[in-house]
C-alpha cells in the first residue's frame, strides 16, 4: 500500500484553478498540491480579464489571496505547460493532473471585412489595457468612431474604456503605457451592436448602471430599440436581473435630448446584426454595415433585409471567449474545450484519461461568473477523490521522482525561471510601492485620490522583482517574441 501523499499538479492559477486546489486541500486527502501558472502572477482574468476601473470585482483577489497565503498550495509561476514543461512530463512527476487554463481568445464572427487591420478581437484589447505581458505594448486608438459587436459585459467594458476620459482611469492599475495612448484619444462616439432586443442581452444590471456613471460620457439608447414578443416576455418574467437589465436601458432611452451634452458618447443599438465591415481601396475600415432584425416569436431574430451603414474608423468584436488546445491533450475544436465527463477529461475513444481533469471555463466554456467556477471545482474534485479513493491515481511504489522536488529540479536544470508564492508577494509590494510613489492624481471632478497600485507589465520586470534579481529600468519593455500569439504577432513593433 501506498502511504506517500497523493500529488497533483493544477495548471492555471486563476479562480477556477485556485478553488479547485482549495476544495482538494480540504478533501480529507493526504494531499500535495502545485499550482503552476504560465505568467509570473496569479488570479489569471481577474487580473487581466477585468477593466481597471473595476475594483469591486476585483476584491475576489482578496478571497483568492487568502487561500494562496495559506502555504499549502504551492504556486509555481512563470511556467507554461507545453512550453517550459510537457504534460507527458507532468503525468511521469504527478498522480493527477487538474486544467484549468480557462478561455483567453476571441470567440469567431464570420462577417466579411473582419480581416482589415482596424478589426481587433476584443479579448487582445483587454489583454492590451490589462498589461498582459505577452502582448504588445502599442495600440492604434486613432479612431473618433468606433463599433463593438457584442451586448455582454466584456463589450461593456471595452466601450467604456474607449470612451472614458483617462484622467479618469488614472487611480486604478493602469499601466503607464496603455494611460499615455487613451489620453490622445480622439474618440467621440462609441456605437455598441447587438441583434437581439432588450430582454435578450447579456449585460448584468450594474455594469449597465455603472455606464452612465462616468464624467462627460453620455449613455444613448434608443426608444425604437424596444420591442418583446412572447419569448421576451418569458425571460423577463423569469429573471430579475434581464427586468433590471431592461429598466436601465430604458431609463437610459427616456433622457431629454438637451441633457445629452458630454463631448463622448456611447451608443447601444439592439435589432442590429453585424452583416459587413467597409473597406476603402486600401482596405482600411470605414464603417460597419448592420441588418435591422425582428422578433420571430421565441425570443429569437431573423433578419429584415433593411441596411444601414454606420460610419466608423474601427471594429471591435466581444461575442465572447474560447479556450486553446493545450499540446498533449485532446481538444474539442467546435466547443473550444476540453472533451470531459464531470471534469474527466476524455480521450478520443471517449473514455476518461485516468488522472486527467479540468475545470473551469476550459471546461465548460466561457460561461457562468464565479458561482459557477466554484460548482464546477467541487465536481471535478468530488470525482478525483473518488478515483483516488478507489486506488486508480497512485503510480505505485514510493518513487523519488514523483512530486514538487523532482519537478523544480527539472526547471532548474533547464534554466526557466520560474517564481512562487513569495515572490508574487515581493511583485504585489513592489506594485503597491509604485501607485504610492506616483501620489494623488486629480480626476476630471477635481477630487485628488491615491493609486494602489500601478502594473508592472514587462515578463522580464515581473520575473526580476520575484525572484530578487537586477530589476530592469524599463517596467513596459516589449514582449519576448516567441511568447506573442499569432493572432497579434503582426502588432509587436521591433
Amino acid at each position: 500500500m501506498n502511504t506517500r501523499p497523493l500529488s497533483v499538479a493544477v495548471v492555471g492559477a486563476g479562480p477556477a484553478g485556485i478553488y479547485a486546489a482549495d476544495i482538494l486541500s480540504k478533501s480529507g486527502l493526504d494531499v500535495s498540491i502545485d499550482l503552476f501558472e504560465r505568467l509570473p502572477a496569479p488570479y489569471g482574468l481577474v487580473r487581466y480579464g477585468v477593466a481597471p476601473d473595476h475594483p469591486r470585482i476585483k476584491q475576489i483577489i482578496v478571497a483568492l489571496y487568502k487561500i494562496l497565503q495559506r502555504g499549502d498550495i504551492r504556486l509555481v509561476g512563470n511556467v507554461e505547460v507545453g512550453r517550459d514543461i510537457s504534460v507527458a512530463e507532468l503525468q511521469e512527476h504527478y498522480d493527477a493532473l487538474v486544467f484549468s487554463t480557462g478561455a483567453d481568445t476571441d470567440a469567431p464572427l464570420d462577417i466579411p471585412g473582419l480581416e482589415a487591420p482596424e478589426c481587433y478581437g476584443g479579448a487582445d484589447f483587454v489583454s492590451w489595457y490589462d498589461g498582459h505581458p505577452d502582448h504588445p505594448r502599442t495600440w492604434d486608438l486613432s479612431a473618433k468612431e468606433v463599433a463593438v459587436i457584442g451586448v455582454g459585459n466584456v463589450a461593456l467594458d471595452i466601450a467604456r474604456v474607449l470612451a472614458k476620459h483617462s484622467a479618469d482611469l488614472m487611480t486604478t492599475e493602469i499601466p503607464a503605457n496603455v494611460a499615455q495612448a487613451l489620453a490622445a484619444s480622439p474618440v467621440t462616439d462609441v456605437h455598441v451592436f447587438g441583434r437581439r432586443g432588450p430582454a435578450q442581452v447579456k449585460f448584468t444590471p450594474l455594469e449597465l448602471r455603472e455606464l452612465g456613471k462616468q464624467p462627460d460620457v453620455d449613455v444613448i439608447v434608443y426608444e425604437e430599440d424596444f420591442e418583446y414578443d412572447e419569448g421576451s416576455q418569458a425571460a423577463l418574467a423569469a429573471s430579475n436581473q434581464q427586468r433590471q437589465v431592461v429598466k436601465a436601458l430604458e431609463g437610459y432611452a427616456m433622457q431629454e435630448p438637451e441633457d445629452l451634452t458630454a463631448s463622448r458618447r456611447i451608443h447601444i443599438h439592439l435589432f442590429a446584426a453585424p452583416a459587413e465591415v467597409l473597406t476603402d481601396e486600401e482596405g482600411h475600415v470605414v464603417g460597419l454595415r448592420t441588418e435591422r432584425t425582428r422578433l420571430t416569436g421565441d425570443g429569437g431574430v431573423t433578419g429584415t433585409g433593411q441596411m444601414r451603414d454606420w460610419p466608423v474608423q474601427a471594429v471591435y468584436r466581444a461575442v465572447g471567449y474560447a479556450g486553446s488546445p493545450i499540446p498533449g491533450l485532446p481538444f474539442d475544436e467546435a466547443g473550444h474545450v476540453l472533451p470531459n465527463e464531470g471534469g474527466r477529461v476524455l480521450g478520443e475513444d471517449g473514455r476518461p484519461l485516468t488522472g486527467i481533469y479540468a475545470t473551469g471555463w476550459i471546461r465548460r466554456g466561457p460561461i457562468g461568473l464565479i458561482g459557477s467556477t466554484k460548482s464546477d471545482a467541487q465536481e471535478t474534485i468530488t470525482n478525483l477523490v473518488a478515483d483516488a479513493e478507489a486506488g486508480l491515481l497512485h503510480a505505485g511504489a514510493e518513487d523519488s521522482q514523483v512530486g514538487h522536488e523532482a519537478v523544480m529540479a527539472l526547471l532548474t536544470e533547464r534554466g526557466v525561471p520560474f517564481t512562487t508564492w513569495q515572490g508574487w508577494e515581493l511583485l504585489d509590494a513592489y506594485e503597491r510601492e509604485l501607485g504610492q510613489d506616483h501620489g494623488p492624481v486629480e480626476v476630471s471632478n477635481g477630487e485628488a485620490r491615491d493609486r494602489e497600485r500601478v502594473k508592472v507589465v514587462s515578463r522580464e520586470a515581473m520575473t526580476a522583482i520575484s525572484r530578487s534579481t537586477s530589476v530592469p529600468e524599463d517596467l513596459i519593455g516589449q514582449p519576448e517574441a516567441d511568447r506573442v500569439p499569432e493572432r497579434v504577432a503582426h502588432r509587436l513593433q521591433d
